[in-house]
């Protein structure tokens, strides 16, 4: 099963001097079961293209399907709470999310809208905290006092304490520390592999895209420009090029040692086996 965009079109404030396209009859299918990252530019479309995926925004023209829901131009969608609580969607700005007094009644707010006791809410909220390394001491704070990174965590805790098919993360890394940030995407791997979770992440950071996602959407213009495996995108670093998009530090090194001379196999895509092949290299002159 896919999640498919069929000549999907978006268009802000039409009908008035700022009318504005931001997608243009996208197709798409994208794969569930797997990571993919979706990249591009500042206004290149990405954050509308993911606000599709749960209706937030309709299309002014095409049909979206997403876990046998359909989402048309010209009609009302149906069953768009249901949707909403399998196709979870976590803002660029987390304080768009949060609005409770405290972090745990804000966590909850999500699986008691969709029916759950009080209490099988909060243990819900309280394993989601977890997830995403909020301690205990966090559940009576409120959440406008928060770090930015803390923000962060818990508009993703409220996300997965619903229990989501399908992880939407617009940057969801922004604002935590380098430790924070490999904490927090080694959770959306393990969300992925081992609970199966079909997650997309709009990133701009392409370490993230290279070390943890399985495909690549580029987006562009409002268009895809791209969309295939990692490992197909980055084996030529002339796409990123093209497009302003800085490759991996990986990838770049082994541009650089091309250049120098130094024969890199194009699938060689970890550090240190790198590292030994260039001591192989250099031994042998």
């Amino acid at each position: 099963m896919s999640i498919t965009f069929e000549k999907v079109s978006h268009i802000y404030s039409d009908g008035t001097p700022y009318r504005f396209v931001a997608l243009s009859d996208v197709d798409l299918d994208i794969i569930e079961g797997q990571m993919t990252a979706i990249v591009g530019q500042t206004g290149s479309g990405k954050s509308t293209l993911v606000q599709h995926l749960n209706g937030l925004l309709l299309p002014a023209s095409g049909k979206i399907n997403v876990l046998d829901h359909v989402i048309e131009a010209g009609s009302h969608p149906k069953g768009l709470k249901s949707l909403r609580g399998k196709v979870g969607l976590v803002f660029q700005f987390p304080e768009y999310q949060l609005f409770e007094e405290t972090v745990l009644k804000d966590i909850a707010f999500g699986p008691k809208n969709f029916g759950f006791t009080e209490k099988e809410a909060i243990e819900k909220a309280r394993h989601a905290m977890k997830l995403v390394s909020l301690g205990k001491e966090f559940e009576e704070k409120s959440p406008l006092e928060l770090s930015g990174g803390q923000k962060r965590r818990v508009a993703i805790a409220g996300i997965l304490a619903m229990d989501p098919q399908v992880l939407v993360l617009d940057e969801p890394t922004a604002g935590l520390d380098p430790q924070g940030t490999i904490q927090m995407m080694e959770l959306f791997r393990e969300l992925n592999q081992k609970h199966h979770k079909t997650v997309l992440i709009v990133t701009h950071d392409m370490e993230q895209v290279f070390n943890y996602c399985d495909r690549v959407i580029v987006m562009a213009k409002g268009s895809v420009h791209t969309h295939t495996t990692c490992e197909e995108f980055f084996r030529d670093s002339s796409l990123c090029n093209s497009l302003a998009i800085l490759p991996p530090a990986l990838i770049r090194m082994k541009d650089a040692l091309k250049e120098k001379g130094f024969t890199i196999k194009d699938e060689m895509e970890d550090i240190h086996e790198l590292s030994k092949e260039i001591a192989r290299e250099v031994k042998h002159g």
